[in-house]
């Protein structure tokens, strides 16, 4: 019984340190859940003022822009898979592994081969245990990404889209990423940024969401030099930022995660260690009620003993 009793001892000491190394995490969760809604929320303004240029620009364009244009037979897409560095998330890179293998499987099945660039150490860990090819990775950014991080990865994209399918680049750039509803709620999201287009339908019961301006009616303006050469230096951008407002979403949503993985993982420590702690206190019952159990029989043996003498 004394050995049973070390060993559950053992072990809830064993738990409580893991309660406090999750209850510490869940902490830093939730404070850096605060500060990326911050960010998300700080980017807003930028985004409606940069979409609003952009449409204003499409609609006084005299010429169908490359951005804009969609190949009239696309053979390659990119997908700029956007995954956690850390683990203990619960299953947040996980799920968007499973969307990109859809989407990857949906671009297969339209005849294009899939061009694959990865964010953080879980999508990377993932395809290079399978031996998938991919294109660039970039690490360590994705708790706290920064706009020159969501610049470098949008030069890339946009390098090898202007290539085309036809010499080696793409003709399509998807993103999958984590969408921050609230705390409790993050959906994984596909969108299309290239070429730009907004449209929300469904393809073969896949949801993916169509970046583009929209070219509406508007009032007349004048353009310096031209709308041309202003859309061509605000598309690019436009794109940065879906790349930018894409990584924030992801951070928000893993911090998220992580926050509920370990507040579930601490409960589940409470619970072991309650579980433990009525085992040992029956195990030292046991003890004490086997040694109060020899000290009678052995009382009563004496005196047994003493009587026939």
């Amino acid at each position: 019984m004394g050995a049973q009793l070390r060993v559950y001892r053992r072990r809830i000491r064993s738990v409580t340190a893991t309660k406090k190394i999750t209850r510490a995490m869940e902490l830093i969760s939730s404070s850096r859940i605060v500060k990326a809604q911050q960010r998300v929320a700080a980017s807003d303004p930028y985004a409606r003022a940069l979409y609003r240029a952009v449409s204003l620009a499409a609609s006084h364009s005299s010429e169908k822009h490359a951005l804009l244009t969609k190949a009239a037979n696309p053979k390659r897409a990119a997908i700029l898979v956007v995954t956690a560095d850390r683990g203990l998330a619960g299953a947040y890179s996980a799920n968007v592994l499973r969307e990109v293998e859809q989407l990857t499987k949906l671009l297969a099945e339209q005849g294009m081969d899939v061009e694959r660039y990865a964010v953080g150490r879980k999508a990377q860990g993932f395809y290079k245990f399978r031996e998938k090819p991919v294109a660039a990775v970039w690490t360590g950014i994705t708790d706290n990404p920064r706009p020159q991080h969501a610049e470098e990865i949008s030069e890339k994209l946009l390098a090898s889209y202007a290539l085309g399918g036809e010499n080696g680049g793409v003709d399509e750039i998807h993103i999958v990423y984590t969408r921050f509803k609230n705390r409790v709620s993050q959906a994984v999201e596909v969108l299309r940024v290239l070429p730009l287009q907004i449209v929300d339908e469904v393809v073969e019961g896949q949801d993916i969401t169509y970046a583009e301006p929209q070219a509406a009616a508007l009032p007349a303006f004048d353009f310096e030099p031209s709308a041309d050469a202003v859309l061509d230096a605000l598309l690019p951008q436009y794109v940065t930022y879906l790349v930018y407002a894409s990584l924030l979403q992801a951070a928000a949503s893993e911090h998220a995660a992580r926050q509920r993985a370990m507040k579930s993982a601490t409960e589940n420590a409470d619970d072991l260690i309650k579980t433990y702690t009525r085992l040992a206190n029956q195990a030292r019952q046991s003890e004490i009620t086997q040694e109060i159990s020899e000290i009678v029989g052995g009382a009563d043996a004496l005196a047994s003993a003493t009587a026939g003498s």
